[in-house]
This record gives C-alpha cells, sequence and structure tokens, in this order.
C-alpha cells in the first residue's frame, strides 16, 4: 500500500477548491448552497449546504467519472485489494444487486444461501436470474442460520454446473463466516463467479486478526458497506470487482439502478473514510475487538445472556467469527431478543442494532467510548434482574427452511389474490415477509406458505418486531398467486 497516496482525498480537496471558487450558481440543486432554504441550513449546517453540489467538470460526474471520482476509486480499489472500487450512492442493495445483475442474465442460475438480505432475492425479481438455494447451517441452541457447509455447497455446484455465480455473506448480521477461501477455489474451479456480500465486514479490509476478506481471497466482486463500520454517511457504499470482471460492463449495469445525481456529501465521506481506514484503519479495528471482547465478557459474567464469539468456530458452516460483533443470546432469561431491544430502548435509552426472537446485536464501532459500553452492561444486568422470566413457551429458532416452488421474478409479477395471512397455509407467497432488521425474508415471492411459518411471523408480531414487506402494511394479508397461476 502507497501510503503518500492513501493520504490523498481527491474528491474532498476538489470541493474544497471548488468552494473558494466563489462560482455563481445557476445549477441544480435549487438551494443555491443552502441560501434558499435557510431552515435546512441551519439543521444541517452551512459547510454540508456548500457541498451538496452538482456533477460538474471540475467535480467529475458518478455515472462516467474521468477525473477527482476516478481518482478516489482508483485509490479505494488499491486499499481494498481490488481491480476496481466503484462509489455507490444507493446504499449496499445497490451495490448486491450490481453484482448479481452483472454475473447473471434472465433465466441463468445463481447459487445463494437462503438467508440472504432482501437485496439478493430482489435483484433477482429485476433481473430474471434463478436462485439455486443452498440452507444454511443452523445453530439450534442459538436459533440463528450459520454459513453455508461446503459439502452443501459442494453437492449444490455439481447438481447445477450450470449456475453462472455464487453469493456468499462474509460475515452474516451476527458475525458467522462460511470458509470463503475454500468456497471461492471451488466455484472457481467450475467456472463460476464468486460474489461477496460483505456489507457487515468492512473491517475485514483493514485488520489481519479478524476473518477474511472477499478479495483477499480472490472472490470476483464484493459489496461493502462503508458506512457501517467504515464511518462514512449512511447509503454510501463500495462495489469491488476483481479478476476478469469487466469494469465498463460493470460501470454500465450500476447506471441501469443508480442515481445520476450522486450526492457529494456521501462521495466525499466515502473517500475521507477510504482514506482513515488505509491509515489508521488496522489501530482502529485493534480497538474495537478490544472493546466487543471487554463487553462480551462482562455480559457473561452477568448470567443467563450468552455473548457467543470464537468458541462456535466449528471449521465449516461458523468457519470463522467476526469478534467485533456483539451478538448475544437472550432467551435464557426468559425475553426475546426484541423484548430486551425495546426495553433498552424505551426504558435506558441505549438503541442497539437490532434484536430479533433470540438474540440482540450491539452495533461497535471506534465512536464507541468505555462508559457507554459500562451503561450497556448495567442495563442489561438490571433487565435480567426486572423482567427475568422462565422461558418455557418461547419461540427457539429463527429460520424455516423454505419450500421454493417458482422463481422471485415469476411469482412477483404473477397474477395474484389477496387473502388473510391466517387463511394462507398451503399457497404460494407473491411478496415478501420479513422482519427489519436484520431484512432477511421470511417469506420470499415464489415460496409455499407453511402454518410453522404462519405461527412464527404472528410470534415476531406478538413480541413486537418491525416486520415488512406485504402490500398491507399491517401484515394482516398476504398476497399469493391465483390457484389458476399455481
Amino acid at each position: 500500500m502507497s501510503i503518500l497516496s492513501q493520504q490523498k482525498a481527491p474528491i474532498m480537496e476538489a470541493l474544497n477548491k471548488y468552494k473558494k471558487m466563489r462560482v455563481v450558481p445557476f445549477d441544480v440543486p435549487g438551494h443555491k448552497r443552502g441560501r434558499g432554504n435557510e431552515e435546512l441550513t441551519a439543521f444541517l449546517g452551512e459547510n454540508a449546504m456548500t457541498v451538496d453540489v452538482n456533477s460538474m467538470k471540475p467535480l467529475d460526474n458518478l455515472i462516467h467519472p474521468v477525473s477527482v471520482i476516478r481518482e478516489a476509486e482508483e485509490l479505494a480499489a488499491e486499499a481494498f485489494g481490488a481491480k476496481h472500487a466503484f462509489f455507490m450512492v444507493n446504499g449496499t442493495t445497490s451495490a448486491v444487486q450490481a453484482m448479481v445483475m452483472t454475473a447473471c442474465k434472465a433465466g441463468e442460475k445463481i447459487i445463494m444461501p437462503r438467508n440472504v438480505h432482501r437485496s439478493a432475492i430482489n435483484a433477482l425479481i429485476l433481473s430474471g436470474a434463478i436462485p439455486v438455494y443452498v440452507n444454511p447451517g443452523v445453530n439450534s441452541e442459538l436459533g440463528i442460520p450459520l454459513g453455508m457447509a461446503l459439502e452443501d455447497v459442494k453437492r449444490t455446484i455439481l447438481e447445477h454446473p450450470d449456475a453462472k455465480a455464487i453469493l456468499i455473506n462474509n460475515p452474516t448480521y451476527y458475525g458467522i463466516c462460511s470458509n470463503l477461501q475454500a468456497i471461492t477455489d471451488l466455484a472457481h474451479e467450475h467456472g463460476m463467479l464468486v460474489l461477496v456480500d460483505e456489507a457487515h465486514g468492512t473491517h475485514f479490509y483493514f485488520s489481519d486478526d479478524l476473518p477474511a476478506s472477499g478479495m483477499s481471497v480472490g472472490a470476483d466482486m464484493a459489496s461493502v458497506s462503508m458506512h457501517k463500520s467504515g464511518g462514512s454517511l449512511t447509503q454510501s457504499s463500495i462495489l469491488l470487482i476483481n479478476n476478469d470482471v469487466s469494469e465498463g460492463y460493470t460501470r454500465q449495469i450500476i447506471n441501469l439502478t443508480q442515481t445520476t445525481s450522486g450526492s457529494y456529501l456521501l462521495l466525499s465521506s466515502l473517500d475521507i473514510s477510504r482514506k482513515n481506514l488505509a491509515l489508521n484503519g488496522s489501530e482502529i479495528f485493534r480497538k474495537v475487538g478490544e472493546m466487543a471482547q471487554y463487553t462480551r465478557e462482562e455480559i457473561n459474567k452477568i448470567g443467563g445472556y450468552y455473548a457467543f464469539s470464537k468458541e462456535l468456530i466449528n471449521g465449516d458452516t461458523i468457519f470463522d467469527f467476526d469478534q467485533t460483533k456483539l451478538s448475544v443470546h437472550t432467551l435464557e432469561i426468559g425475553l426475546a431478543g426484541v423484548e430486551v431491544y425495546d426495553i433498552l430502548r424505551d426504558e435506558y435509552d441505549i438503541q442497539i442494532e437490532f434484536g430479533d426472537i433470540g438474540n440482540i446485536l450491539a452495533y461497535i464501532s471506534v465512536g464507541d467510548r468505555r462508559l457507554d459500553l459500562e451503561r450497556l452492561v448495567g442495563a442489561l444486568s438490571e433487565i435480567k434482574r426486572r423482567y427475568g422470566n422462565d422461558k418455557s413457551g418461547l419461540f427457539d429458532h429463527e429460520y424455516i427452511n423454505p419450500q421454493v416452488v417458482y422463481t422471485p421474478q415469476k411469482a412477483f409479477y404473477a397474477t395474484k389474490e389477496k387473502l388473510p395471512i391466517n387463511e394462507s397455509a398451503g399457497r404460494i407467497a407473491s411478496e415478501f415477509v420479513m422482519a427489519y432488521p436484520p431484512g432477511i425474508p421470511i417469506l420470499a415471492p415464489g415460496e409455499r406458505i407453511t402454518t410453522e411459518i404462519l405461527e412464527y411471523i404472528q410470534y415476531c408480531k406478538d413480541k413486537g418486531s418491525f416486520m415488512t414487506g406485504t402490500e398491507d402494511s399491517k401484515i394482516e394479508h398476504i398476497n399469493v398467486l391465483k390457484e389458476t397461476e399455481q
């Protein structure tokens, strides 16, 4: 890594130069550097408003970068060990969709774990690619989906040798990693592209103590959420390509869905954050790992809770674990994770990342302080004392293997009818049902609705999970394929 080049932040430098030029703006945005919207300027600050500008020659253009954005992307590619990096301003959702749509055309197969983020299945609806699901391993004690077993991947590749690509989560929301190197090598032996969803793995690129990153094992594409652990603004992300993936074609695919009005607030945040990680990332994530480990040990001293980590590693479905993730199992204290999540927010003014049926996740970053971590541990101790209960009657698993009947695209666009959700067992879903976060579908278009799935959805609703995906915002009705379509 060239330290001198990584000290540059070309987009930020170009914006600072542009501000000094005192250009009179007869272009968009219409707030004209904040003067036309005083309340917004007072709220966001004059500095932010003066760099919320339009693409122009001195500032380059995101849809076809040739100068400062291109230079910033090249620096990012060097920092992440990729052939090229694309700055994304539609979130990692857009990056995941671009990966799938670059790798697969309509009617072509892609192998993926079923516990993918909804963005991957949305990409199938948009592109018409056909999913071949590998059901992830499941830890029955924690009730969570794991990584893909290597033997399951091998069998699926042999059964579907015409698949164009395989998508891998690295890591899952909970911090669990599959055997990324072995799966990548296996896929490449069979002529398949390897796509890696690294929404929760930005930091893997900047620490030797953390699991392997997509680019380090030779994967072809990776989607990296810089705004999660990388420090950039919400909605900013990076798509990495490697090997023989075409930069020009990938750019064309990105431009099918990404805005032509790229936000310079988001772009400059990617540029500055990349510089910070390239120069300081190793030390940053060493501290984050230490903070997470300290908090994990303190939580486990409380009793009842289980903050899990590398002791789960089994060499296959849990090949590695991201120690920066503070994932905590809560069922033993008699509370669902989402109940602990709500109590922390409503009674202790502590906002964690998510709570699901059996677990909570606190996202720890360099921005956290020891005092805040102590406060979290103290609150969890009090919650156990005040609300701890018998665990009987609690749902004990998070993931249900789906029965896939039709492709997501065919089911989503098929002739459908609306049914009360509690009368839909046996029918084929035409839409998603999911708890958000984490945004992993309980049901996806084309899957058969079962009594077990309906019980799980109702349980999630009863426990206070934020349910999304259906046309009916109350999740009381669901669109299913008309029986004539089945």
